[in-house]
C-alpha cells in the first residue's frame, strides 16, 4: 500500500472510530506523522487528498479539522461528477434517479409540511410564466424538485438526488421539452405532484412522480439522439 493510502486509511479509521469526531481538530502534521509512523509527506497528502472529499477542512493559520461530515458535504463531489459524464451514462444516471425519485416523492406525501406545500405552489406559478424560458424552467425545477425531497427529512437522499439531477440533464432535458411544444404538458405534471402531496397520497405521489421521470427520460433519449446532440447544453 502505498504510504499516501495508508495514512488516508489510518486517519478515516481514526474518524469512524470516534477518536477523531466531526469538528475536532487533528494533531499538527509532525504528530499525526509521528502516532501513525509514517512519513510527514505522506501525512500531508492524504489530508489533502481528504480536503478535497470534503471529510477535512484545512484552515490556514489555525489548523486542520474534521468536517460536519454531512450528507450534503460528502456527497458533494456526485453533482461535479455527473456534470461530466457523457451521452450513455447519463442515461443511467436518469434510470437511477427513475429508481429513487418516485420513491422519495410517495414518502414526502407522507410528511410534507403545509410551509413546503405553499412554496411548490409559488414555484408552480413561476414555472408557468417562465413557460418558454430554459433558463428560468432549469431553476424552478431544481427549486421543486429539491423542495419534494428535502420533505421527506432525510439528508442523504436530498443530497444524492440534487448531485444525480444536475443542471446538465435538465438543461437537455427542458431544451427538448421546449423545442418539442411539450413544456406545458411537463409542467402540469408537476402540478400532478403538488396535488398528490397536498392530499397526501402516498401512491398518487410516486406514480405521478415515476410519470414525470419518464417523461424527463424520454426527452433525454430524443435530445441525445437528435442530430448536434454533441452540442447540446
Amino acid at each position: 500500500m502505498a504510504l499516501t493510502d495508508e495514512a488516508i486509511a489510518k486517519l478515516r479509521s481514526m474518524i469512524q472510530s470516534g477518536e477523531l469526531p466531526p469538528g475536532s481538530r487533528l494533531p499538527t502534521e509532525p504528530q499525526l506523522a509521528a502516532q501513525m509512523g509514517l512519513s510527514r509527506s505522506g501525512v500531508r497528502e492524504a489530508v489533502k487528498v481528504l480536503e478535497s472529499a470534503r471529510v477535512l477542512d484545512v484552515r490556514r493559520g489555525d489548523g486542520t479539522y474534521v468536517t460536519s461530515l454531512a450528507p450534503r458535504l460528502l456527497l458533494e463531489g456526485l453533482g461535479l461528477a455527473v456534470e461530466l459524464l457523457q451521452d450513455d451514462t447519463l442515461l443511467e444516471v436518469m434510470e437511477v434517479r427513475r429508481m429513487l425519485e418516485p420513491v422519495a416523492t410517495g414518502i414526502a406525501a407522507l410528511r410534507v409540511s403545509d410551509e413546503d406545500l405553499d412554496e411548490l405552489g409559488r414555484i408552480l406559478d413561476d414555472m408557468r410564466a417562465a413557460a418558454g424560458d430554459h433558463e428560468k424552467l432549469i431553476q424552478f425545477d431544481t427549486a421543486f424538485h429539491r423542495t419534494v425531497v428535502a420533505a421527506t427529512g432525510n439528508e442523504t437522499l436530498t443530497s444524492l438526488l440534487d448531485g444525480l439531477s444536475g443542471r446538465t440533464v435538465r438543461a437537455r432535458v427542458w431544451r427538448g421539452l421546449i423545442e418539442g411544444n411539450s413544456a406545458h404538458t411537463t409542467i402540469e405534471e408537476h402540478h400532478a405532484i403538488y396535488l398528490a402531496l397536498r392530499a397526501r397520497d402516498q401512491l398518487l405521489a410516486q406514480a405521478s412522480a415515476l410519470l414525470h421521470v419518464n417523461t424527463s427520460e424520454a426527452w433525454l433519449r430524443a435530445v441525445l439522439s437528435a442530430p448536434g446532440a454533441d452540442e447540446a447544453s
